[in-house]
């Protein structure tokens, strides 16, 4: 988990950079089109983040409840990464 930790951070280093790149864009009055595609760009690198973290989530927290052998436990903890899916998928 801790090389993972810190990937997700290094990335969301790179984002918050993103992001204020095209905020400065935004303030320069930049083409339209190429503000577009970095907040494109920023939301490309966000759902890739998002991707490492919920695969984190499932091999770490979900299997380490099933491997528990607590079944209410571990409903609970399927019953969460099934909302917590749908939400991040639309």
């Amino acid at each position: 988990m801790r090389q993972s930790r810190v990937k997700i951070s290094q990335g969301l280093k790179r984002v918050e950079g993103q992001v204020r790149g095209i905020q400065k864009m935004v303030d320069d009055d930049r083409y339209c089109v190429d503000v577009l595609l970095q907040l494109r760009a920023a939301k490309a690198a966000l759902h890739r983040l998002e991707g490492l973290v919920l695969r984190e989530h499932i091999a770490g927290c979900v299997v380490e409840v099933i491997e528990s052998g607590d079944p209410v436990e571990r409903q609970e903890k399927i019953g969460e990464l099934i909302e917590t899916v749908s939400k991040i998928t639309g």
